[in-house]
């Protein structure tokens, strides 16, 4: 069944950047940007909005946020592609591209603005990590009244039990969930 598109839908990709595609996935990460990148090209096919966020920090690592958690945070160095987004998407000059300090895309960005100064109303959304990112976006676009689809085939997360918690027991709570094929056939039926 085809999902339900509002006129103004813009695509928000979550971190289809290499230093988080190269991570450990538990659906092939190769996979998951191949799809976004079909939704990339229909979103511009139909003139809609495409955002790409990627997480990035400071070389000095003075913006990254230190708090007392459970789990140490990695120690990992950062490849010197880390925050670039994949080829495969073809970023476009009519694309926006968010670059976030944290997990959530709409906190400290300029993304709600963009898309609010583009009438945008609805976001299908994708990407990676399903619990982290994608969760966090989903949950600020929900509090902030957006339609909001998420591609449930697009989405994959590091833990498989982090990821299925958000596909059931979250984003049916907060979102349209969606395949691509629904997303794109919503699209084609919108033209």
């Amino acid at each position: 069944m085809p999902t339900t598109l509002d006129p103004a839908t813009a695509l928000v990709l979550i971190d289809l950047q290499h230093g988080i595609t190269a991570l450990p996935t538990t659906q092939p990460a190769d996979e998951i940007v191949a799809r976004c990148a079909r939704l990339a090209d229909a979103f511009r096919a139909t003139d809609k909005l495409v955002v790409a966020s990627r997480v990035a920090f400071a070389a000095d690592g003075g913006d990254v946020i230190k708090t007392r958690t459970a789990e140490s945070p990695s120690n990992g160095k950062q490849v010197p592609d880390y925050g670039e987004i994949r080829t495969e998407v073809g970023l476009s000059d009519r694309d926006i591209v968010v670059t976030k300090h944290g997990w959530n895309a709409f906190y400290g960005t300029d993304l709600d603005l963009e898309l609010r100064r583009r009438k945008v109303t609805g976001i299908v959304l994708a990407g990676i990590s399903t619990s982290i990112g994608v969760e966090s976006a989903a949950r600020a676009a929900n509090e902030r009244g957006y339609e909001l689809t998420i591609v449930t085939d697009a989405v994959t997360d590091t833990s498989e039990r982090a990821h299925l918690n958000s596909l059931e027991v979250i984003f049916p709570r907060i979102a349209e969930l969606a395949t691509t094929e629904e997303v794109l056939t919503g699209i084609d039926n919108r033209h």
